[in-house]
């Protein structure tokens, strides 16, 4: 009679079937405390990015600037971290989190002091480009200690309750340090604040990990040499499944920053005719709804991963929908009812710029998450900055038309749209064929095979039984060493 054969190689194909392995750590309560830590870090990080949007009038007095140069506060910050990512990414590959993470603390918490203590423009610049880099090395790094803690399953989640911590961090800035300015002072104010910084340095430097034991990266993601960058870039962007986060990065996030970070505010006063505590309320809301539906994104994603197209898509449609609504009707003014649902819907793009992530994640092994992450994350920034500019070009030309102006947002969606459209297929086959692996067949010929036996018997993972199929493995990307080839 013909028997099963069970070897080394199968076992540890069955392990790496079950998603078992150091590619799939467990969780657990002390996952979820080094977590704490690092968003604890990037929660800082956000209060200090934000600050300077309750404090504008003021830095216009103190710098004795204009709206254009008080503008360039913004923009440079904006393009400064957009700059960063793919670098930031390098880093936390080659380098580790932990490391990354601190430098950036250090760095944002002295921009945020040096913008305290500025006496001049050019000084206050040079500090929010300070506070922009170490800024640009915090969202990267909680990212990667998300896929080095916790299992791949977790991951969408962990990533949405990682935008929803920033922008618990942005409430901050309007609750909190708005008054505090008022009432004690610029530099008060803003010295006080970066004690925060100072504050989460310490956990950070005792008790923050890298990872668990015994799930660090493989030996090949601490080897650099001359090529390192080129050849982690390369690959990274190689993937079509980084190449679509970076798209749905793009295509969903930057109408609600470029509303909360500038010209939501001029538009609901100027063009809408609305007081300046109802146009803050209606951007405190916008923030509101990005809380709330960054658990509901986290929640469905983690449980369908084929809805994160239809939510991306979605949300763009939606968004593109009120805004054409708000814009296009009769009077130039829009109703309460239609400005309270256009930021409600708003409040949908960030947590749907996060699902690029959750398509660049397991298109890349573990020892390029950080690169691939960088990529995707610069999608969303540049599309910011080119609508900032393009809205206050055209402002500028129209004489204040801003029917004509938020018309960037149509053809920045309809060019996004389009990419993502053309790289789902390919990012999607090629992600289906990573959960899969292939065990190869091994033949063995007894001697002594009665007449009745065939003549072959198979190497197989589990007992015999035409019904025993390797199931799909972990969304994350399999190591070179435990993954099986790739199914056509």
């Amino acid at each position: 009679m013909s028997r099963t054969i069970r070897t080394p190689a199968a076992a540890e194909v069955a392990a790496a079937v079950r998603g078992a392995g150091p590619e799939d750590p467990p969780g657990g309560g002390k996952a979820v405390a080094v977590w704490c830590i690092g968003v604890a870090v990037y929660f800082v990080a956000v209060i200090f990015r934000t600050s300077l949007g309750v404090a504008g009038l003021e830095a216009a007095d103190r710098f004795h600037v204009g709206a254009s140069a008080l503008s360039t506060f913004s923009l440079l910050q904006l393009l400064v971290y957009a700059g960063m990512q793919v670098p930031v990414g390098l880093m936390v590959d080659r380098l580790g989190t932990k490391k990354v993470l601190t430098l950036g603390a250090v760095l944002f918490t002295a921009g945020q002091l040096g913008f305290a203590l500025a006496p001049s423009y050019e000084t206050a610049l040079a500090a929010r480009a300070l506070l922009g880099c170490g800024d640009a090395m915090t969202f990267i790094s909680v990212l990667r200690l998300g896929t080095r803690w916790f299992p791949a399953r977790r991951g969408p989640l962990m990533a949405q309750l990682a935008g929803l911590v920033g922008m618990a961090g942005n409430l901050v800035s309007t609750l909190v340090l708005a008054p505090v300015l008022h009432g004690v002072g610029w530099t008060a104010a803003f010295a006080g604040s970066a004690a925060a910084g100072l504050v989460v340095l310490v956990p950070l430097v005792l008790f923050l990990r890298d990872h668990p034991e015994g799930y660090g990266p493989t030996p090949a993601a601490r080897t650099g040499g001359a090529g390192f960058v080129r050849r982690q870039i390369k690959e990274s962007w190689s993937e079509p499944g980084t190449r679509l986060g970076l798209w749905v990065h793009f295509t969903t996030q930057f109408p609600a920053m470029v509303f909360l970070l500038l010209w939501g505010m001029p538009f609901l006063i100027e063009a809408q005719g609305l007081t300046r505590s109802t146009a803050g309320g209606l951007l405190t809301l916008v923030v509101a709804s990005n809380m709330a539906l960054g658990l509901v994104y986290g929640q469905v994603i983690g449980r369908r991963p084929s809805s994160r197209i239809p939510l991306a898509l979605g949300t763009v449609g939606l968004t593109a929908l009120l805004w054409g609504a708000v814009l296009a009707y009769p009077g130039g003014h829009a109703p309460m009812w239609l400005l309270i649902t256009l930021c409600l819907v708003l409040g949908g793009c960030g947590p749907a710029s996060m699902i690029g992530f959750d398509f660049a994640r397991p298109a890349n092994p573990a020892e390029r998450q950080g690169t691939a992450s960088g990529i995707t994350n610069m999608g969303g920034f540049i599309a910011s900055m080119t609508t900032l500019l393009t809205v206050g070009v055209l402002l500028d030309a129209t004489g204040d038309d801003y029917r004509i102006a938020f018309s960037t947002v149509f053809v920045l969606q309809a060019l996004g749209v389009t990419r993502i459209l053309s790289l789902r297929r390919r990012a999607l086959s090629r992600e289906a064929a990573r959960g899969r692996v292939t065990v190869p067949a091994q033949t063995t010929a007894p001697a002594t095979a009665p007449a009745t036996a065939p003549a072959t018997a198979r190497t197989t993972m589990q007992e015999p039984g035409p019904e025993a199929e390797p199931r799909p493995r972990s969304t994350a990307c399999p190591r070179p060493e435990t993954a099986g080839r790739e199914t056509p």
